[in-house]
């Protein structure tokens, strides 16, 4: 059993023990144990049984959970208390916003025992009937819940990506026996990159389709039932899975169809005529346009600059230098700032790494105040001088406070080498206050990079609401450089305005927020959604080379 696992399992368990009113001392003790464990840079399973308690955080009796749970993949405790909580009650948990003590007055006062009957309520204004709600309190629950309903069958591109590669090669696999001839590859949503996943789509190209259809059954992996010249399944987590079965000589034509959305499709096959094509390309190129990689296939002004022969050159991962936005040990990361520096260093051969440790306004992530910034600023120059010619240059994710400001001054914000403005506060503001805030953020000379603009989560937090036009002309105006949040719950900036971005003379970087060693890969998803978005590595900030990247600071001081 995974860390997360063992956590998730006792931060329900420490909810419903307050939905129970039971012992806040032990309550308390639970929360804080699954906390921790979220950020051990070990894994609990490795760890003798006898040694669990020797853990800071864990102490015996929580050390006895952890153990039921390695041996025997559940704790009963939990199961007691499930068994006496309705179903629909335990799902209330899930939603954000409401804790344990708001969900036992829904519950109990209420009357109310699932989502459906919540959100019923909610449209006939009865929460705020009930003490400690009100009506923006209830209109937030509201909104939560229709989130949740509508991530339904969703998933995030990279909760699927492992069991995508998976099912793939499987299918590659048995197509051998069955005809060894046969092509394959992803289409839809997931070979365009889209951030968000509603249908994993496959197609096969076969000689012999006739053979696929009768042996479909021997494919283990998944039970695919077939229907009109496609193949449907869903996994256990819910995804829906579709492969898709056509004759090989219309292989890369059926391919092109299922990719593009299909205002891109319609508009290409109208020039391009109806084939027969041999490979993709071909298709494009009978259309009289430059070709057009899947993930720009969204109708935008894709076809509009292929026919201009001006499509961009698209970033790969390879073409990255550096990682930017990053958090160690010094705030809430889980690695000390020379182990991150050493991953950049040793496995992922970046030229430099940019620490950006949480500012001191954010108090419960061991934000640095003006010491501690000092402290790790001799820190960095120790490792620099190790660790040359990589280098570590001194950043900081500072805090946008309510009115726009920063929360150093100016004479701490100039001993930094660049700053990431970001939002983590005061997130339900309107549109206009929202943005008059980002601008006045974007103004401060010392701003270098603005963080995830919308704080958004994906599938679960929409973002605060901004004026994208007027926040990125701001940083056009004042050389702010927007990031795209690689974090795959974020992906933020949205790729519907990296163009409107580049337009105006924006550059963008891709930076991971990593919190640990791990965290760096996330750049591969911030990548995908940078194609998307049409960015080329000249635009990108954090494909600069190291001595480019460090005149570019330069200049940017005031």
């Amino acid at each position: 059993m995974e860390n997360k696992t063992i956590a998730r399992t006792l931060k329900l368990l420490s909810q419903l023990m307050e939905l129970h009113e039971e012992n806040p001392f032990k309550i308390k003790s639970i929360a804080n144990a699954y906390f921790k464990i979220d950020k051990l840079p070990f894994a609990l399973k490795d760890k003798a049984l006898s040694d669990l308690d020797k853990i800071d955080g864990i102490g015996k009796s929580l050390a006895s959970k952890v153990a039921e749970l390695l041996e025997t993949g559940a704790l009963k405790e939990l199961q007691d208390l499930i068994a006496k909580t309705p179903e629909g009650v335990v799902e209330m948990l899930s939603i954000k916003g409401i804790g344990p003590k708001k969900i036992a007055i829904i519950w109990h006062v209420l009357g109310i025992e699932n989502i459906g009957e919540l959100y019923y309520a909610c449209n006939e204004n009865r929460l705020i009937e009930a003490k400690g709600f009100g009506l923006k309190t209830q209109e937030e629950i509201k909104k939560a819940i229709e989130f949740k309903i509508a991530a339904n069958g969703r998933f995030l591109y990279a909760q699927i990506e492992g069991f995508a590669k998976s099912i793939f090669t499987s299918l590659s696999a048995w197509l051998v026996s069955v005809d060894h001839d046969a092509l394959l590859g992803f289409a839809g949503q997931y070979r365009r990159s889209c951030e968000i996943i509603d249908e994993l789509e496959i197609i096969i190209g076969a000689e012999n389709p006739e053979a696929i259809i009768l042996n479909i059954d021997a494919f283990a992996p998944l039970t695919l039932i077939q229907g009109d010249n496609a193949f449907h399944a869903v996994t256990e987590a819910g995804l829906k899975v579709k492969v898709i079965l056509t004759e090989k000589a219309a292989f890369y034509l059926e391919w092109f169809k299922q990719t593009g959305c299909q205002a891109h499709v319609d508009k290409v096959l109208a020039l391009a005529g109806s084939g027969p094509f041999s490979n993709e390309e071909d298709i494009y190129n009978q259309a009289g346009l430059a070709f057009i990689a899947p993930e720009l296939r969204e109708d935008y002004d894709e076809i509009e600059l292929a026919k201009a022969n001006q499509l961009p050159v698209l970033i790969k991962y390879e073409d990255l230098k550096g990682s930017l936005h990053n958090h160690s040990t010094w705030s809430d990361g889980v690695h000390s700032l020379e182990e991150m520096a050493l991953y950049c260093k040793d496995q992922l051969n970046l030229e430099y790494l940019g620490i950006c440790d949480h500012s001191k306004t954010a108090v419960y992530a061991k934000g640095l105040n003006e010491q501690r910034v000092y402290a790790q600023h001799q820190e960095i120059d120790e490792l620099n001088r190790k660790l040359a010619p990589f280098k570590i240059f001194k950043g900081i994710e500072s805090d946008i406070l309510s009115d726009g400001s920063l929360d150093y001054t100016d004479e701490i914000l100039k001993t930094f080498d660049f700053v990431v403005a970001s939002v983590h506060s005061n997130l339900r503001m309107d549109e206009e206050k929202a943005t008059t805030r980002l601008i006045k953020a974007i103004e401060n000379p010392y701003t270098t990079i603005l963080g995830h603009p919308t704080g958004r989560l994906l599938l679960s937090r929409a973002g605060y609401p901004i004026d994208y036009k007027k926040i990125i002309d701001a940083c056009a105006a004042n050389k702010v450089v927007i990031e795209i949040n690689a974090n795959p719950l974020r992906l933020d900036l949205d790729w519907r305005w990296h163009r409107y971005a580049l337009e105006k003379g924006v550059l963008l970087s891709v930076n991971p927020d990593a919190h640990r060693t791990e965290g760096f890969h996330d750049m591969n998803y911030g990548i995908l959604v940078a194609r998307k978005g049409g960015l080329s590595a000249d635009k990108c900030l954090n494909a600069f080379s190291v001595d480019e990247i460090t005149q570019y600071f330069e200049r940017k001081k005031p």
